[in-house]
C-alpha cells in the first residue's frame, strides 16, 4: 500500500508557507554555478592550448564558444 502524497496535513500544495526569497536564492545559485563553470572552462582552454594533440583547436573553438554563451547568460 502507497503512503498518502500528503502525509501531514501542512504538506499539502496550499497550506505550505510562501518562501519570497526562494526566486533569488535560486537565482544567485544559477548565477554562481554558471560563474564556476565559466572559470572552468577558462582553465581547460588554457591547459588545452599547451597540448599539442590533434583535435586542440577544435576542442578549444567549443569550449570557447561554451564560454561565450555562459557569459552572456550572466550578462543577462
Amino acid at each position: 500500500m502507497r503512503p498518502p502524497a500528503y502525509p501531514h496535513r501542512d504538506d499539502t500544495p496550499t497550506a505550505r508557507n510562501v518562501r519570497l526569497d526562494h526566486h533569488d536564492s535560486v537565482r544567485l545559485h544559477v548565477l554562481h554555478r554558471v560563474s564556476t563553470e565559466v572559470e572552468r572552462l577558462e582553465r581547460r582552454v588554457e591547459i588545452l592550448r599547451l597540448a599539442n594533440a590533434p583535435h586542440v583547436a577544435i576542442m578549444i573553438s567549443a569550449y570557447e564558444r561554451m564560454i561565450d554563451q555562459k557569459k552572456d547568460f550572466l550578462q543577462n
